[in-house]
């Protein structure tokens, strides 16, 4: 079960995997910063490299149960970033003066987790695109 030359499925998984790394070295920078003050902060951390290293396996072996193993756990990613979103936009509404423009440049990046489920979106499409 190998790839036979480079389908755009294959550079699709190889980006994915690069972007995940990438994704990871920020993430645990963020919450590093912030003290892990709570617990949902170690799942893009424990996560994000789990799921660069087998995209970057898948773009270049292509296993059953490896892609098997991706598309669970890029729906998992899909999720994870939707509670993330959660977390970041109520962290920036606790700040004192609430929903304001200051809040969002300075407090948690409300972008970064609709990024993480957009990427394991785009790994769904890689993997469900036949």
């Amino acid at each position: 079960m190998h790839w036979i030359g480079w389908p755009l499925a294959r550079v699709v998984f190889l980006f994915v995997g690069i972007a995940f790394f990438a994704i990871w070295i920020q993430v645990t920078i963020s919450h590093y910063r912030q003290n892990f003050h709570h617990k949902a902060m170690w799942v893009p951390v424990v996560s994000a490299p789990v799921f660069s290293v087998l995209a970057v396996s898948l773009a270049y072996y292509r296993l059953d149960w490896l892609l098997y193993l991706f598309s669970y756990l890029m729906w998992f990613g899909v999720i994870a970033g939707g509670i993330g979103f959660y977390f970041h936009f109520h962290g920036v509404g606790v700040r004192v003066g609430g929903y304001t423009m200051r809040n969002f440049l300075v407090g948690p990046p409300v972008v970064l987790p609709v990024m993480f489920s957009a990427l394991s979106v785009l790994g769904l499409l890689a993997y469900y695109w036949r």
